[in-house]
């Protein structure tokens, strides 16, 4: 996972707790319809199982998977050893830097960019990495992504037992729109083939929804000392099912807004 600060994630909670991440990771590499020889950066690797997805479909491939995160770098080469996954490698790198020795034909990426906030540069890194007939295809929070936790959280935080937490809190993440990549994508080199927002229904049991919420929602929590990040937490959930109730089996459900970007290089 690119993370705006590459000491904050827990690498081995947020393994436990990305299963949604990965179901959409796995619809979209359905998406990109490989043949099995194709070499891929997957930006944003996180602890790795979506490159070694992808890897074992280019098996006359090759994949490396790049983050910034040297905390997912380690679970990932500890996960996927080398020896065991030939053609599958990771590297520590910034998805704003990107620079490579060897071209290559595509390049992907699934529920990190939003962490971003320079897409151009990005675009640029990707764009001198590609083979002439390259193509992209990146899944993202778009705009109006999880807009109901947005809410409740920040209802949360306004309260007194909060609010002095808080006070600096600047938002680390980044929702775009189409509107905002069809120009990027153009600047850089780019033709768009489809660029669109596209609704999904994350689900989680209790647990799961603790779990996410401690692993991808830590910026807040990081503003916490660590004795009292548990209530908080505890807080957001209360708050958040008095509003949105879990359904019959349990499972509460947040509506996610996911920006999907697929161009091919001019």
């Amino acid at each position: 996972m690119q993370s705006v600060n590459k000491k904050t994630w827990d690498a081995e909670d947020y393994s436990k707790n990305s299963s949604a991440q990965f179901q959409w990771a796995r619809e979209l590499i359905a998406k990109l319809n490989l043949r099995g020889n194709e070499s891929v950066l997957d930006i944003g690797c996180g602890d790795g199982k979506i490159s070694a997805e992808l890897a074992r479909i280019v098996k006359t491939g090759k994949v490396l998977g790049i983050d910034l995160s040297e905390n997912m770098i380690k679970i990932a080469l500890k996960q996927f050893p080398s020896s065991e996954n030939p053609n599958l490698s990771f590297l520590q790198m910034d998805a704003t830097e990107i620079q490579l020795s060897e071209k290559v034909d595509i390049v992907f990426s699934n529920a990190v960019l939003h962490w971003v906030k320079d897409h151009s540069a990005v675009l640029r890194g990707v764009r001198s990495c590609l083979k002439d007939n390259g193509r992209i295809l990146f899944q993202m929070g778009g705009r109006g992504n999880a807009t109901e936790v947005f809410n409740v959280i920040e209802s949360i935080i306004k309260k007194p037992r909060w609010f002095n937490y808080f006070e600096n809190f600047k938002m680390p993440y980044y929702f775009y729109g189409p509107d905002d990549y069809k120009i990027w994508l153009s600047e850089n080199g780019f033709n768009p083939v489809r660029v669109e927002l596209i609704p999904k229904d994350m689900q989680h049991n209790q647990d799961g929804f603790l779990g996410w919420l401690r692993t991808t929602w830590f910026p807040y929590t990081d503003c916490l000392p660590v004795e009292l990040r548990d209530e908080f937490l505890a807080d957001v959930i209360k708050a958040y099912s008095d509003v949105h109730p879990v359904d019959a089996r349990g499972n509460a459900h947040v509506k996610m807004m996911r920006l999907e970007v697929e161009a091919s290089v001019i």
